[in-house]
């Protein structure tokens, strides 16, 4: 087989699908690949993904959800609930 350098992983589809479906593969599995850290208590790589969406900690036990392939997603990182509460004591005073 030969070496895949720009495609990497997407290699593995040869010339099949298209040159686009190919490149999204390639970032969703290089995003998946990469180490998660835990929201709760920021350990990497001690979480495991139980089904789509669903993610667990191996270290603190909690159980929450995220994306698919990845444990947060862009928007779940913009506001997370830890901020969600402190700006509504905030706004609550």
């Amino acid at each position: 087989m030969a070496k895949t350098k720009s495609v990497k992983s997407s290699g593995r589809f040869a010339q099949r699908y298209g040159a686009t479906p190919r490149k999204r593969v390639l970032t969703i599995e290089t995003k998946a690949k990469q180490g998660q850290r835990c929201p709760k208590c920021r350990t990497m790589d001690a979480i495991s993904r139980v089904a789509a969406g669903v993610w667990v900690c191996k270290s603190c036990g909690v159980r929450f959800a995220g994306g698919a392939f990845v444990s947060q997603t862009t928007l779940g990182k913009t506001l997370t609930p830890e901020e969600f509460k402190s700006s509504k004591s905030i706004s609550s005073q």
